[in-house]
């Protein structure tokens, strides 16, 4: 059952290869559980006070909120696509409540720090200088992901309309327009890659071949934590920046949730509580009582 659940969400829904991984990790895990507490129990004649133990066991151990939250909702996946399978009459986990989890605000650079750190940071004419100023212009300039960045191939890029063809979660494709400057630097960073590599994905290290997560990793770690004083270095925090800079400016939310691949507004709106000092100064300046 769990191999058919497996290949439901990778073929059907389409989730990721590291959320499918996530979700079997969760559900061996909780096998583990039913067989040590409930002799060697199959999964199918799971009870809800059997699911309610193993969330009270997860939080003895000190885990996140979060991380618990997934695992309850890599249960409630699983048990409704074997309910609908008619393996089981009732869904056990139909009464298990997620935890309250602390809501944590998206870390993000100044607008300052991100002119000072291409400004004032010299990266370097040979390949590696443009390629490694590329990556930190498209995850700034367009607020992909670093999956979608990775998969981004020399075909998805349209210089002349100024675009980008993104494959986000779930296989499904947006167009992300690219201002002027990063436009221009997609030009001479083709040009010279085809001396490199003629690889058919984008960004590729200096041996030619398609990046991964720690290079990426690398190099914003290295940029971002000589022009900001940020503990978090990820490309996840210039996704962020991308988003907070430009409601700053006054975009239209549902314009920016259209711009990230955000399925529903409520993901987008996180970034309005730090824009709260921005809204607060305009108030002040235009409301004749501020």
């Amino acid at each position: 059952m769990i191999t058919d659940f497996i290949q439901y969400i990778s073929f059907e829904k389409r989730y990721s290869k590291h959320t499918l991984l996530a979700y079997q990790a969760d559900l061996l895990q909780f096998i583990e559980y039913l067989k040590a507490n409930f002799d060697n129990q199959e999964i199918e004649a799971t009870q809800y006070r059997q699911i309610r133990g193993w969330v009270v066991e997860l939080n003895d151990q000190k885990l996140e909120s979060r991380t618990i939250n997934r695992k309850i909702a890599t249960l409630k996946a699983f048990f409704t696509f074997i309910l609908r399978k008619k393996s089981i009459e009732i869904d056990p986990s139909l009464k298990v409540k997620s935890l309250k989890t602390k809501k944590l605000l998206p870390v993000f650079a100044k607008e300052n720090e991100m002119d000072s750190m291409f400004e004032n940071i010299e990266f370097g004419s040979d390949f590696t200088g443009l390629r490694d100023r590329l990556v930190l212009e498209i995850l700034y300039g367009t607020g992909i992901r670093l999956s979608e960045l990775i998969n981004l191939r020399g075909s998805d890029i349209n210089t002349y309309n100024k675009t980008l063809m993104v494959l986000g979660k779930r296989n499904k494709q947006r167009i992300v327009p690219i201002h002027n400057e990063l436009n221009i630097l997609l030009k001479d960073y083709q040009t010279k890659k085809i001396e490199v590599s003629n690889c058919e994905f984008l960004i590729i290290t200096d041996n030619g071949v398609k990046t991964y997560p720690m290079f990426i990793q690398r190099i914003t770690k290295k940029y971002l934590s000589a022009a900001t004083n940020l503990k978090k270095t990820s490309p996840h925090i210039l996704r962020h920046t991308f988003a907070t800079h430009l409601l700053n400016e006054g975009a239209d939310l549902n314009a920016i949730k259209d711009l990230l691949g955000h399925s529903s507004l409520v993901a987008t709106q996180v970034y309005t509580h730090n824009s709260i000092k921005k809204l607060q100064d305009i108030h002040k300046l235009a409301h004749p009582k501020g």
